[in-house]
């Protein structure tokens, strides 16, 4: 009982810091993107986007089976954890190197250059930092990852905005990202040492580390998938385009990046119960997948709607140098609902002992994702890039829903009633939207599509009373589904 009551401890602290972070996140970009003109916008996330590609040659998926093995021999934490210092230690030398030879090789401006050099500071603290926070949760302890979350985006938008309204360069608010990065370095270390009780040393086992890096390929593989997929669009932004539509593109990026803590919190609960069903109950397996489908469904399906009507309302809330980022958010919006259902797919496939089928589907994403960049960008610049990301979703939708249907036997009319159900709510409620736009201010817009929504989604049945007990209960409760 105390461990399935530490499980949903972490898994509160964690969907509370997720909400938390991304709040004060995307808070601090929209101060940024209404003070910065698009092209200052656009060098600032193309060296984060640049630097956070690069990021995971120093990883390499080690973080994953770090966590993985402090989980199953608690009492080998301080050699586990000595061992993957002691490869990281090169492999970031190696990064920067790469990075700095990245840059010349593209032909970047001086400012985006030492941009990328800053951000390639808080690239290396942070994998660092990542790596001592696995090993807490090994012992299962995420209270101090989710308090480190929330202060180091209170960190980056302190002396973010003191740089700002002080007129500083665009270099003093990338700074600000390097300090909190420091910060929280040094605050994991401190929380590694003297609250989990594991020390910082280096230590090289050759046979011990060679066992670790085998174990790592499958996550490397995948994670190096997910991060050219997420960031490799802007980088072919700047290239293909310019760095203007960088800034542009980054407006609808990071409204649907803030929403993905949505599915990333259900997930979190979702996949260790898939895990135990693979195991115990296949009727129950289906049961959950498929109720996780609806549940997802019904929340983003009417963001969508929403969005799409209301976008030329969420633009004017940046400055109006971003008005042609309507269009581009209208489009990657309607991705949603394919991103949020990606997440159960691949968790459902990841608990059924898929992962590599999982990495195949993520290496095709992206060939794909890149491929239709290389075309659509030149074309249509940011719009392009929004185009890339609703075709590349949907594809890896049902290339994991085929999948899918090979370990379990899916008959999924009953999904499709309740999709067009929530279609018929959304629509009804975006209807009206459209109609009061004109009359009411965004926020109360939004209330009133929140209220009309449910209500018919309720008139209609497509979630029942039950179900949202079942929610609470499956989040708050008991932590699966």
């Amino acid at each position: 009982m105390t461990k399935i009551n530490n499980i949903a401890k972490n898994t509160s602290y964690l969907t509370l810091a997720l909400i938390g972070q991304k709040i004060i996140s995307f808070t601090y970009f929209t101060i940024l993107a209404n003070n910065l003109a698009p092209e200052q916008l656009g060098k600032y996330y193309l060296a984060i986007s640049l630097t956070t590609i690069f990021a995971i040659f120093i990883d390499l998926g080690l973080i994953n089976v770090l966590t993985r093995e402090v989980a199953k021999r608690p009492f080998e934490s301080n050699k586990l954890l000595a061992n993957v210092l002691s490869l990281k230690i090169p492999l970031s030398i190696l990064t920067v190197g790469a990075v700095i030879l990245t840059t010349y090789l593209l032909g970047y401006e001086t400012l985006t250059k030492y941009l990328v050099y800053i951000s390639s500071i808080s690239m290396i603290l942070d994998s660092f930092t990542t790596t001592f926070f696995a090993v807490s949760r090994g012992h299962h302890n995420l209270l101090y990852e989710s308090i480190a979350s929330i202060l180091f985006q209170l960190i980056v938008m302190g002396f973010g905005l003191w740089a700002l309204y002080s007129g500083f360069s665009l270099l003093y608010i990338m700074l600000a990202l390097a300090i909190a990065s420091l910060f929280n370095f040094i605050y994991s270390s401190l929380i590694l040492r003297f609250k989990i009780g594991v020390k910082i040393n280096l230590q090289y086992d050759k046979k011990f580390l060679w066992t670790l890096v085998k174990l790592a390929i499958p996550f490397a593989g995948y994670a190096i998938f997910q991060r050219l997929y997420t960031y490799l669009d802007s980088v072919l932004l700047s290239i293909l385009a310019n760095e203007m539509y960088v800034g542009i593109y980054q407006i609808p990026f990071k409204i649907i990046f803030a929403l993905q803590f949505l599915p990333l919190a259900f997930v979190a609960s979702l996949y260790p119960a898939l895990s135990h069903y693979w195991l115990h109950n296949k009727e129950q397996l289906l049961v959950s997948f498929k109720r996780a489908l609806n549940y997802l469904m019904i929340i983003s399906v009417p963001i969508i709607f929403g969005t799409i009507v209301l976008a030329d309302k969420i633009i004017m809330l940046f400055d109006s140098a971003y008005n042609q980022a309507i269009l581009p958010l209208q489009i990657i919006i309607i991705a949603l609902v394919f991103i949020f259902l990606n997440y159960p797919i691949g968790s459902l496939l990841n608990a059924c002992d898929r992962q590599k089928r999982n990495t195949y589907n993520m290496g095709l994403t992206v060939v794909l994702s890149v491929f239709l960049n290389l075309i659509l960008i030149p074309m249509y610049q940011a719009v392009g890039a929004a185009i890339t990301v609703l075709v590349s979703n949907m594809f890896m939708f049902f290339l994991g829903l085929y999948y899918s249907s090979k370990i379990m036997d899916l008959k999924l009319k009953s999904n499709f009633i309740v999709f067009l159900k929530t279609l018929a709510s959304a629509i009804i409620m975006a209807g009206l939207i459209y109609y009061l736009k004109n009359y009411f201010h965004i926020i109360i817009l939004v209330l009133i599509a929140i209220l009309v929504y449910f209500l018919f989604i309720f008139i209609f049945k497509a979630i029942k009373k039950e179900d949202v007990f079942s929610i609470y209960r499956s989040l708050i409760k008991k932590g699966k589904l």
